[in-house]
């Protein structure tokens, strides 16, 4: 196992506009490490300067404890599976598989050796003999894998290996990749657009977006505790509902009337001139008042009914919001809903820098440490 670790890394292909700006992070051995954001932000372009195949602008690369920036693909340690697979039409599966191993200079019984133990491994034993155009996408993309793994290189590059596959197939694939990376202990750096992909996978994740790193951390931290607008809705399926709003008379201002009440305790957490706000809350976090608590009415526009949960779309100001609730839901367009949002489920940011400036485990992390200190 070896570490990555990219120090003030940026790219650019004209000398004046960086495409990658300024990246500093550390990758631990072992680590299965996602970089996520929509298209072209920048993801594969760092992926493609930690293998060697584009030139680093300015900064440094160290994989392990070599200095790697300047170092050509074949001495970096390294293996990469692409987005297309880049097969060979005319070798089977077995040449495909061993076909690095040659210039390794590994011997032919090694070889057989290192092909079967991975072919077994990735359920490809009884396909060795077939050519790519034999096969189906997902076996295909095993075979990209074994090519990848047969090098026994500690480091692995995946470039959106699975957006080639159907749904139910990636989601299979997801969990096997996952496993197998688990099992050789290798360090696995992974691209994807797909966030459910970096939620499900990923030890910790780097969220890019124009270039620029808007967050890194463990999944779970990242979804509950968003750094900007940005990420907020970029994590999580649905996105979290975001609105501009105003701070009135202990309520949050959300447009049309409505409004959410916040304690005196919160006022007074609020920074004192967080007044141009963008208020966050995420679907699942909406709920049907009950018990006299009721922050505002809406009207339904649309329900899906997904079979274990309920999409509700409803109109707060000039945005839709959904509401995400467990079960079915038997409700029909245009009835009144009675809502009610908890104010430590919301998250407020700054609607100029897309900042996060209050959100309830910032407080609680804050009163700890305070806590702890004295």
């Amino acid at each position: 196992m070896k570490k990555v670790e990219l120090k003030n890394v940026s790219k650019s292909y004209d000398g004046q506009t960086n495409v990658i700006k300024g990246i500093d992070v550390s990758i631990e051995p072992g680590e299965f490490f996602v970089l996520v954001g929509p298209s072209g932000c920048g993801k594969s372009t760092m992926l493609r300067m930690i293998a060697g195949l584009e030139e680093i602008s300015s900064g440094d690369l160290y994989i392990g404890d070599l200095l790697s920036t300047k170092r050509p693909p074949s001495q970096r340690d390294l293996s990469m599976v692409f987005q297309n697979y880049a097969l060979y039409p005319h070798l089977n599966v077995e040449q495909n598989i061993t076909f690095g191993l040659h210039t390794k200079k590994v011997t032919k019984a090694e070889q057989k050796k290192r092909c079967l133990e991975t072919a077994s491994m990735l359920g490809l034993s009884e396909l060795l003999s077939r050519k790519p155009r034999q096969l189906s996408g997902g076996q295909r993309q095993r075979v990209a894998l074994a090519r990848a793994i047969v090098t026994q290189s500690p480091i692995c590059l995946m470039d959106e290996p699975l957006s080639n596959l159907d749904a139910k197939l990636r989601a299979k694939m997801r969990s096997e990749i996952r496993q197998i990376q688990r099992k050789l202990g290798i360090t696995m750096i992974y691209v994807t657009h797909d966030q459910t992909e970096a939620m499900t996978m990923a030890d910790r994740m780097m969220i890019l977006h124009n270039g620029d790193v808007q967050q890194i951390g463990h999944p779970l931290d990242i979804y509950n505790n968003p750094a900007n607008t940005f990420v907020a809705s970029f994590i999580g399926a649905p996105p979290m509902n975001l609105l501009n709003g105003q701070i009135g008379d202990h309520a949050l201002i959300l447009g049309d009337n409505r409004s959410i009440s916040i304690s005196k305790e919160m006022m007074g957490e609020l920074p004192m001139n967080a007044s141009n706000l963008t208020i966050g809350i995420r679907p699942e976090s909406v709920q049907l008042a009950k018990e006299g608590k009721m922050s505002f009415f809406a009207d339904a526009i649309n329900v899906e009914v997904l079979g274990t949960e309920t999409l509700v779309t409803f109109e707060v100001g000039s945005k839709q919001w959904i509401a995400k609730w467990n079960g079915q839901w038997n409700i029909d367009i245009g009835e009144r809903m009675p809502l009610y949002i908890k104010e430590d489920d919301l998250l407020l940011f700054d609607a100029d820098s897309g900042e996060c400036i209050w959100h309830k485990e910032k407080v609680e992390d804050k009163r700890t440490l305070k806590e702890a200190m004295l």
